[in-house]
């Protein structure tokens, strides 16, 4: 009998001759950047105290995700790793081999090993721990004068087919709902805690903003927010999910038998070397806890207002009224469109040493050298109006709010940009315009609206193209007029030919066709005849004429600015920005 040997996990390791582990796992890691010194020394120090395989504590403690061990171990190895669209889908399939083995099913459950034959008779095998000796034996003797083949497989693919099969094979009619005890000792247990910790370090390996955990009647879904698009990672039986509910519920301080009401909880933790600062929101659904948690990175990073997209234009005006030395900037747009990376790339901008620059945010997202940063806490009363009270006795040049949502706060920032401050801020506003309704809507008078605000900033986050496999693309009639008749307004900026691209998709940019994100923005600067205008109220379409006379372009031509430069797509800026002031289909 032949028996060709692999892994089945990243978690597992192989005991072969010293010549032929060349060089170590860890080594491997090392090399490849996916984990530092520090990982490896604790990983080993935890090993040598509970002992258990490098690669599993790898992935528990969330140094490395269990792709890059995976890769790790193929070269290593030189094994093959078989993913789920080549594993047989049927669960009876997995069953028929089992029950063939003469073992009982109970044992293949409890050694997470399921094996299935091909039309030629080879028994493939998947376990967590294949090369252990006394699951080699028992096969081999189930399965005598066959070939046993064995591959390397992701930990949650395995689980998720274990779990299918379980179904198969055996009834287990606990109800662990109002069981805590059961839940608490089921977050605990190896293979949750394992994939809990991989969700998030795959997560931070591919850039992802947000985890979300969606269960259904049946399965649960994980998808990460990647570019700001939502993209399918992993669905797994429902019957694992209140484990996993209750392992991120327990890790981020939450209550894990209440199920009936929304909670807010955070994780502070390290994964793939990096520190991060995890924000979970539970909100109870039909079919159970819908869970996101938001990945904030802790460390500070370099902000660029020359990096974030914006066009030169914009980037002047911007930039020079940032330096004034008071009055209201507003940069506006929805929840992920990118505002506060704007407004830390200001404060990168004019932090000179010479200022004070105070922000007031829920939450502190990222750290940011020489600014006093407060953060609010609305549960014992500290809002952003209380803390910019306190802020404007601290004697400040400078004051950055995290949003204005209420007329406390609104009259606070005036109140402040009158008597000799900068006031940074945003608005949830459809665009920049819509910001100065915004305001009297909430109880400003338009006199201070006019006399306060310097300028107002609405924006959005598009995809990049990948530079690896976008290709050359001719665009609709409608979009060719557009981008000409902005050609003819704009000629400095639509330069030289249009580099019209669009998307197609290839294995650096997981298929999607993108990679990365850039702003779009619309600026909206009040000179005398938009602040009049403000202060009589004159109707959207009057202020759209009178910016428009200063080089005003909404989100779509900007859109198509960057189109037009082979940035992004045309489908892209659509669907960011919506189709309106295009014509024809």
């Amino acid at each position: 009998m032949t028996v060709t040997v692999a892994i089945a996990l990243a978690t597992s390791e192989i005991q072969l001759p010293m010549e032929e582990i060349q060089p170590p796992l860890g080594q491997l890691l090392l090399r490849r950047g996916a984990i530092g010194e520090n990982d490896v020394a604790k990983a080993l120090s935890f090993q040598a105290s509970f002992g258990g395989l490098l690669g599993a504590i790898l992935i528990r403690i969330g140094a490395v995700a269990e792709d890059a061990v995976l890769e790790a171990l193929a070269e290593q190895l030189d094994f093959e790793v078989i993913t789920n669209d080549r594993l047989p889908q049927d669960p009876a399939t997995y069953a028929t081999t089992i029950k063939s083995s003469g073992i009982d099913s109970e044992w293949w459950i409890d050694q997470a090993a399921l094996a299935w034959a091909d039309d030629k008779g080879t028994i493939h095998c998947i376990s967590r721990d294949p090369l252990r000796p006394s699951l080699q034996e028992a096969l081999i003797s189930a399965f005598p004068g066959k070939e046993l083949h064995w591959w390397l497989i992701r930990n949650r693919e395995l689980d998720f087919m274990i779990d299918l099969v379980r179904r198969e094979l055996t009834s287990d009619g606990r109800d662990i709902e109002g069981d805590v005890a059961l839940l608490r000792e089921l977050a605990e247990e190896a293979p949750v805690v394992e994939l809990v910790s991989n969700s998030m370090a795959q997560a931070v390996a591919e850039a992802a903003s947000d985890i979300h955990v969606e269960p259904r009647e049946h399965e649960f879904d994980i998808r990460y927010r990647i570019d700001g698009v939502l993209q399918s990672r992993l669905t797994l039986p429902r019957s694992r999910f209140d484990a996993v509910a209750s392992r991120i519920k327990l890790i981020s301080g939450l209550d894990i038998a209440e199920r009936r009401l929304p909670q807010d909880g955070r994780i502070g933790m390290r994964i793939s070397g990096k520190d991060l600062d995890i924000r979970v929101s539970c909100l109870p659904g039909v079919w159970g806890e819908s869970i996101v948690m938001r990945l904030l990175m802790k460390e500070h990073k370099q902000f660029s207002l020359a990096k974030i997209g914006m066009a030169p234009d914009h980037l002047d005006v911007f930039a020079k009224l940032a330096q004034e030395p008071y009055g209201i900037i507003l940069v506006t747009g929805p929840t992920g469109s990118g505002k506060s990376t704007t407004l830390k790339a200001t404060l990168e901008h004019i932090k000179d040493g010479k200022r004070k620059i105070i922000t007031v945010e829920d939450p502190v997202e990222y750290n940011i050298p020489g600014v006093t940063q407060v953060q609010t806490k609305a549960d014992i009363g500290y809002t952003f109006a209380r803390a910019l009270r306190s802020i404007l006795r601290q004697d400040p040049d400078v004051i950055m709010i995290g949003e204005i949502r209420d007329l406390e706060t609104a009259q606070i920032a005036v109140q402040a940009s009158l008597t000799g401050h900068m006031v940074f801020s945003t608005l949830h506003t459809n665009d920049s315009l819509s910001a100065f309704t915004r305001l009297i809507d909430m109880g400003l008078e338009p006199f201070l609206v006019a006399s306060s605000v310097r300028e107002v900033m609405a924006q959005r986050l598009v995809r990049r193209l990948c530079p690896h496999c976008r290709k050359p693309h001719t665009p609709g009639l409608p979009i060719r007029e557009k981008c000409d008749g902005l050609r003819a307004q704009f000629p400095g900026l639509f330069a030289g030919d249009p580099k019209f691209f669009e998307a197609t998709g290839c294995a650096k940019c997981q298929h999607t066709g993108y990679r990365g994100r850039l702003g779009i923005y619309e600026v909206a600067v009040l000179n005398d005849e938009v602040a009049d205008m403000i202060l009589h109220q004159r109707p959207m379409h009057e202020l759209q004429a009178a910016v428009r006379k200063t080089g005003f372009r909404d989100l779509l031509e900007d859109g198509l600015l960057k189109v037009w430069q082979g940035e992004t797509s045309v489908e892209e800026v659509i669907r960011v920005a919506g189709q309106s002031g295009i014509e024809g289909d």
